[in-house]
């Protein structure tokens, strides 16, 4: 039997409970959350998180799911390896289909057992959207350069080359 990873920030959502309308759903991060979360992002530290979604009927039986992520987290420049602090805003837009329905579409993920987890949703925008290589604000390799580096290439060949 195969195991299931228990999730950082779960918030399952019953796919049954969309009006025709679409239902309304704002949730945040507690801090044992946030902390799970930045364990799972391998960032320092995670602050919070807050979630505006909406959720609503799409092809008949299916869900989807729109809304803005909103996350303060602490990272690690690649330039200075220095921690900062960050604000993002990312934008969610997701599909899910009943899980028959999914195999021969890509875009779309399953509806498994009647729930989405809008949670996971969130984690993932997350996960995919930070950036892997952050940088301080104003912060640039370049920053990094040495003042006592030869300005003159070094040509390793040079001695190579035939002289006529």
């Amino acid at each position: 039997m195969k195991s299931v990873p228990k999730l950082e920030f779960s918030r399952p959502f019953e796919a049954r409970r969309v009006s025709p309308r679409g239902s309304f759903e704002k949730f945040s991060a507690d801090p044992q959350e946030c902390a799970a979360l930045a364990k799972r992002f391998a960032i320092p530290f995670v602050k919070s998180i807050k979630a505006d979604l909406v959720v609503a009927p799409w092809r008949g039986g299916g869900l989807k799911v729109t809304g803005e992520v909103v996350c303060h987290v602490e990272q690690i420049s690649v330039v200075s390896l220095e921690t900062f602090a960050s604000e993002h805003r990312f934008d969610v837009e997701r599909f899910f289909l009943p899980g028959h329905a999914t195999k021969d579409d890509d875009d779309t993920d399953a509806i498994e057992g009647g729930l989405i987890d809008l949670g996971e949703i969130v984690s993932e925008t997350i996960a995919l959207e930070l950036d892997p290589y952050p940088r301080k604000p104003g912060e640039a390799f370049s920053d990094m350069v040495e003042d006592d580096a030869p300005t003159d290439t070094v040509r390793p060949f040079a001695k190579l080359i035939k002289k006529d």
